[in-house]
C-alpha cells in the first residue's frame, strides 16, 4: 500500500529540528558530559566541565544556541519505498525548512555559495543532503549541524590492504593529535573503514550519530573502538585541551566491503555537542 506524504511536512519538521539541535543536545550527549565532570580529577579539566555544564542550562532556558557556530545543516532521509511524496520537490523543500529553521531561529548563517567567491547565503542554505530508500511506509529525518571547528581537523586516507588494523589505528590517533585542541574537545571521533573514496568519510559522519557507550555489533570492531577510545584519553588533551581525564567521549566505527586493492579510512570529528535529532514521519 502507497503512503502520500507532502513534502511541506518535512520541511516544517526540519524548520523545528534545526532550532532543537542547536539548543539541546541529546540525552546520551549530555549524559556524556555529566559523567565525564564527575569523574574530572583535574582541577582546570573540571572547571571546564562545570562552565560547559552551565553552557547548556543556559541555551535550554534561555533559548539561544549551544554554540556560535551552529553548523552547516547535515541531512538524513531515510524514505520508504511504499512513499509517495508529493507537494513539490524534495530538495526544494528540505531547503525551504532549514532556511526558515536557521532565519527565525536566529541561528548563524554560515553558508556561502561558492567555496572560492565567499557570499554568504544569509540563510544558512543549501543544507548537505543524503538520501537512502529503505523498506516501509515512512520518512526518518536526521539533521546533524556539523560545525567546522571540528570539521577541519577531519581526513581521508587510502591504506594499502596490507596496512591491516594497526594501520587503522595510526590514521585515527595521528588525527587526534594533529588535531590536538582545535577541535573543541571532548570529542566523539568518527570512523568510516571500507567502500571507495567517496563511501568511508559518510561512513564516518553516520558514526556520528550512534548514541554515546553504543559499540558495533562486531566483536573486532567493538574491541578496536574501545581499543582507540583509551589510547585517546591517554593524550592528555582534555577538555578545552586543556588537560584532564576525558577528551574523547567515543570511537564510533562503521565499516563496509571494499575492494581487494584497497583499505579507506576516514575519520570524521566532532566537538563535544555533537548535535543531532531525528523526527519519523
Amino acid at each position: 500500500m502507497i503512503r502520500e506524504i507532502n513534502v511541506k511536512r518535512i520541511s516544517d519538521a526540519l524548520a523545528e529540528m534545526c532550532v532543537e539541535a542547536n539548543e539541546a543536545l541529546s540525552p546520551d550527549m549530555e549524559a556524556a558530559l555529566h559523567h565525564a565532570a564527575q569523574i574530572e580529577d583535574h582541577p582546570t579539566g573540571r572547571l571546564v566541565f562545570e562552565t560547559l555544564e552551565e553552557n547548556l542550562q543556559i541555551a535550554r532556558t534561555e533559548h539561544i544556541p549551544i554554540c556560535q557556530d551552529t553548523g552547516m545543516a547535515v541531512v538524513f532521509l531515510e524514505i520508504g519505498q511504499d512513499v509517495h511524496l508529493t507537494g513539490g520537490d524534495l530538495e526544494e523543500a528540505v531547503n525551504a525548512g532549514v532556511s526558515r529553521g536557521y532565519t527565525e531561529g536566529f541561528l548563524r548563517a554560515s553558508v556561502v555559495a561558492d567555496p572560492l567567491e565567499r557570499i554568504n547565503t544569509k540563510d544558512n542554505t543549501p543544507a548537505v543532503i543524503h538520501t537512502r530508500i529503505v523498506p516501509g511506509t515512512h520518512v526518518r529525518v536526521t539533521l546533524a549541524p556539523k560545525g567546522f571547528g571540528s570539521e577541519n581537523m577531519s581526513r581521508l586516507v587510502m591504506l594499502k590492504p596490507a596496512d591491516g588494523i594497526e594501520g587503522v589505528r595510526e590514521v585515527v590517533m595521528e588525527t587526534l593529535r594533529i588535531a590536538g585542541p582545535n577541535p573543541c574537545p571532548p570529542l566523539v571521533v568518527g570512523v568510516g573503514v571500507g567502500g571507495d573514496f567517496e563511501y568511508a568519510p559518510l561512513l564516518a559522519k553516520k558514526a556520528l550519530l550512534r548514541k554515546v557507550g553504543e559499540h558495533s555489533e562486531k566483536p573486532h570492531i567493538a574491541a578496536l573502538e574501545k581499543e582507540l577510545l583509551a589510547a585517546a584519553n591517554d593524550l592528555g588533551i582534555g577538555p578545552a585541551g586543556l588537560g584532564g581525564r576525558t577528551g574523547v567521549f567515543a570511537v564510533n566505527i562503521e565499516t563496509y566491503p571494499t575492494h581487494i586493492a584497497g583499505l579507506p579510512v576516514a575519520v570524521n570529528i566532532c566537538c563535544h555537542v555533537n548535535r543531532h535529532v531525528s523526527r519519523e514521519i
